[in-house]
């Protein structure tokens, strides 16, 4: 016992001030924040949240952007993904091609029509074949002869060649260019380096074989929501691999204590936007309920505060829910969401979508 006090006091006196020292890291999750809730392979956690960032990313730019795959309402690609290429100059030059050689044969046939006509016309007055050779050669000498004087006065003009850039005006343009591309790269590292300027960043929820990406929301940008269902839909419908770590990816819109009331509170505005009142269509909904690093809760209480916030004209439905109300318990924060076709798109498993077995 004696040694084991010693190296405790050993170890605090090389502390900075007799202080414990502060971990380096992600900031931890807390209430009152939006993102995406992803589970990983234990042990993974900082491999799976890079591959997170730069996934969500990129399905962030095409919904911005329009770039995605469109799909119908039954989940079907409008284009097909492997089409025939054809490019329109190789068919515009076939078309010109087979122009030209139709106007070449119909411009000889009226020709020979045309000679046909003017030797019926004029049988009486025949004109001699030696005429029409002398006057062809006289013509081509003329033309000769011009070609010849036109050549001889271009070789007369000399060209002016085009000014050169002075060097010192070439080095002014470059030092500028240079000067540009330099403040756009040292404008993208302060972006980058600001955390508050980041759209996506990573909190730790303290749990192994989690990942919690936050997402700071701008005006006019797409929610959670749509982001994670654009990016499972255009998964099932490619089938095309994504990520190495990740599993699940599911959006979160409000985060808050997890308590009856607290939860209750925190879910009305979810509630307004996804089940309003006065509405043609009711929808079907379900609870989904998850719990980690926390056993004091009871599962059907939070489960039950949640559905008991829906207003009447939707109903629960756990074998074919239009809309799954996400609850994951981590430690002491409750985080909700809601997403469509959880049963349809694998449960949200992003492996599982882009499985081909």
């Amino acid at each position: 016992m004696a040694s084991g006090d010693q190296s405790k006091k050993r170890k605090q006196r090389y502390l900075p001030q007799n202080r414990p020292a502060k971990k380096k890291g992600a900031y931890p999750l807390k209430p009152g924040v939006q993102g995406f809730f992803i589970s990983c392979d234990g042990g993974r956690e900082y491999q799976a949240s890079q591959e997170a960032i730069n996934v969500i990313d990129s399905f962030f730019e095409e919904l911005v952007h329009g770039t995605g795959l469109k799909m119908n309402s039954s989940g079907v690609l409008e284009n097909p993904v492997n089409k025939k290429v054809t490019f329109s100059y190789s068919e515009d030059e076939d078309e010109e091609e087979d122009d030209e050689g139709n106007n070449g044969e119909e411009e000889e046939e009226n020709k020979e029509v045309k000679d046909k006509e003017e030797v019926s016309e004029g049988g009486d007055s025949k004109v001699d074949e030696k005429e029409l050779v002398s006057e062809g050669s006289c013509e081509v000498k003329k033309t000769e002869k011009e070609e010849e004087k036109e050549e001889e006065k271009q070789e007369n003009v000399v060209e002016e060649p085009p000014k050169k850039k002075t060097c010192v005006e070439e080095a002014k343009v470059n030092v500028n260019a240079e000067k540009s591309i330099d403040k756009l790269i040292d404008a993208e590292l302060k972006e980058l380096g600001d955390k508050s300027k980041r759209r996506f960043m990573k909190l730790d929820p303290g749990c192994n074989g989690i990942v919690f990406i936050q997402m700071k929301r701008r005006d006019g940008d797409p929610s959670p929501k749509d982001i994670v269902q654009h990016a499972m839909t255009s998964a099932a419908a490619t089938k095309k691999h994504m990520s190495r770590f990740i599993l699940r990816i599911l959006p979160i819109e409000v985060a808050c204590y997890p308590s009856e009331e607290e939860i209750s509170r925190a879910i009305k505005p979810l509630v307004e936007q996804y089940f309003p009142v006065e509405t043609d269509n009711p929808r079907k909904f379900a609870v989904l309920y998850g719990a980690r690093a926390n056993t004091g809760l009871d599962r059907m209480k939070i489960i039950n505060t949640v559905a008991k916030s829906i207003p009447a004209p939707h109903k629960v439905d756990l074998s074919n829910p239009e809309m799954s109300i996400v609850v994951e318990i981590v430690k002491t924060v409750c985080l909700i969401g809601v997403v469509e076709k959880y049963k349809e798109l694998a449960k949200y498993n992003l492996r599982q979508l882009t499985s081909t077995k």
